[in-house]
């Protein structure tokens, strides 16, 4: 006899072994008892969490010929033909695969007919979010007034793809994930019984790899017990069974790319995939490790409850916690979970990973605003750095260098101050100006930006709108000191470029209440109002008609 997987050997037959589901289990078997079976179901829940299993241990129970406390006995005949799969009385339809109006008038030709034995007929209908809008029409009067030996039993991973006519019309049992000392529980029942001894560390940690499914962690306890036949269970073993990510590494990564180090981001991804870890996996654990994080952050001490993790990974992570914003966090998390969705389709998943490891370390690949602000907290500790002298300007990055450095110009007179029509040629200049900006930040943000001029206050200042929406946070008080080293290298290239000094202030996209308003470049201005002399007849122009 072929093996048999553990997940299907170990599949529950009554009730009493649909572990981690008491608040659907009590009713169903109290109903069972009492008489007081519904006409149609629907069972939801992710995946592994009982569904199905629960759909035929009903189908058994209301058909057994001798139920003990609500369960089947499964020993009769009528339990011992649904168990086989020989049962007319128990049909199972998978919808994936039969989701037509044509198979759902199927299914209501059949249910004139009487069961041939026991007292129900029971249609189980797997992923029942599957059908057609057709077919979903066509079970719905059916599904209403099915005859009194007609129970429906619909599972489903995602009910809101589900008419909510369909809904109304069945009780509705949601299935939850199954707890991880739960899992552990079963995992030690079943390793009893195949005599394989283990750690309860690789217990735990492919419980909480199974996340919330019971089908999954058996699934790799299996593999596990495959990969190190006749061995014991260790944790180091399940982890190279599973091809999971330790913590320290997740943390060593999530360091680099705070620094901003996209190159020993990418070798440790490396090192890991050489030493046979699989890349879904990986990226599956980072966006955990992430998620920890956040609560961590978020909640401090008072996150034990929802992070599943010992008392050691736990100081751990309030340490890395201290190191990084929750809003690096969540751009992190955005990055990743678009990832996972795009290595499904992926014929090379190494280098897509490899990609979103050096977007994560370099925000300026990004314009959406929370890579903005990532971008600020990178400059922010490139200055700290600087200014505890952990950092040399010689060493800084070029953006940050040409933040900070502003060239004297002590061969040269001082510009005189900047009038109004020096505002005008400015605005002229801009788009030169822009260009001659050091690449960086600095350039990006005036990509989208236009010359103000007060015209209330009469200042002669020349204000610099920047109209990306994204720079909301850069003008906070956090930033003054960044802010004004920008202005100044923007009023040091002014004055490179039109030989005037004019004092520069940023404003954003939304201080519209100032009395700033754009300027029209000179050059425009005198377009507007100028005309070719030649064009005039020569009778026709007299310097007497001009009052000087």
């Amino acid at each position: 006899m072929s093996y048999v997987a553990l997940y299907r050997k170990a599949r529950p037959t009554v009730f009493d072994e649909l572990y981690g589901q008491d608040h659907v289990v009590i009713p169903l078997r109290n109903q069972v008892i009492n008489d007081r079976t519904q006409h149609a179901y629907l069972f939801c829940g992710t995946r592994g969490t009982g569904k199905t299993s629960a759909a035929k241990i009903l189908a058994r129970a209301v058909n057994c010929e001798n139920p003990v406390n609500g369960n089947p006995c499964n020993e009769c005949p009528t339990c011992r033909a649904i168990l086989a799969g020989s049962s007319m009385n128990v049909i199972e339809i998978d919808a994936a695969s039969n989701n037509g109006v044509d198979n759902i008038r199927d299914i209501i030709e059949e249910v004139r007919y009487r069961p041939t034995s026991g007292r129900f007929k029971v249609y189980i209908i797997d992923e029942v979010h599957m059908l057609s809008g057709g077919a979903f029409n066509a079970l719905l009067k059916t599904l209403e007034e099915p005859p009194s030996y007609v129970i429906f039993i619909l599972a489903t991973t995602d009910p809101g793809k589900i008419p909510l006519t369909i809904l109304s019309r069945c009780q509705r049992y949601d299935f939850r994930r199954i707890g991880v000392p739960v899992i552990m529980d079963r995992m030690r029942q079943l390793l009893d019984e195949e005599q394989v001894e283990y750690e309860e560390k690789a217990l735990h940690f492919i419980g909480r790899a199974a996340d919330g499914s019971m089908r999954d962690a058996l699934s790799l306890l299996d593999r596990c017990i495959a990969f190190y036949y006749g061995q014991p269970l260790t944790y180091e073993r399940a982890l190279a069974a599973i091809g999971a990510v330790e913590t320290d590494v997740l943390a060593d990564i999530l360091k680099a790319v705070l620094k901003g180090d996209a190159g020993s981001a990418v070798r440790l991804f490396e090192e890991m995939m050489e030493g046979g870890r699989e890349v879904g996996q990986f990226v599956t654990d980072l966006i955990w490790y992430l998620r920890n994080l956040l609560l961590v952050r978020a909640a401090g001490s008072e996150a034990a409850d929802l992070v599943d993790v010992s008392e050691e990974q736990m100081a751990s992570l309030m340490d890395m916690g201290r190191e990084v914003e929750p809003e690096t966090l969540m751009r992190y998390i955005r990055v990743l979970s678009g990832l996972q969705n795009d290595l499904r389709n992926a014929s090379n998943r190494r280098i897509l990973t490899e990609v979103a490891l050096i977007n994560l370390a370099r925000p300026q690949m990004e314009i959406k605003t929370d890579a903005v602000l990532d971008r600020l907290r990178q400059v922010e500790g490139r200055l700290l750095d600087i200014e505890s002298g952990a950092l040399a300007i010689s060493a800084a990055p070029p953006a940050v260098k040409a933040v900070l450095e502003v060239p004297e110009r002590a061969d040269r007179p001082p510009a005189p101050n900047a009038a109004p029509e020096d505002l005008r040629r400015i605005a002229g200049e801009w788009d030169r100006i822009r260009q001659m900006i050091p690449p960086g930040f600095l350039r990006t943000a005036l990509k989208n930006s236009e010359c103000n001029y007060d015209a209330v206050g009469q200042d002669n200042k020349l204000y610099v709108r920047l109209l990306d929406g994204a720079m909301a946070g850069f003008f906070s008080d956090k930033h003054s000191e960044e802010r004004k080293n920008w202005q100044d290298a923007v009023a040091q290239t002014v004055e490179d470029v039109c030989g005037v000094r004019a004092e520069v202030v940023f404003v954003g996209a939304a201080d519209g209440n100032r009395g700033l308003y754009r300027i029209d470049p000179l050059e425009k201005a005198r377009e507007d109002f100028s005309f070719d002399v030649d064009q005039v007849p020569d009778d026709e122009f007299d310097v007497g008609d001009f009052d000087f």
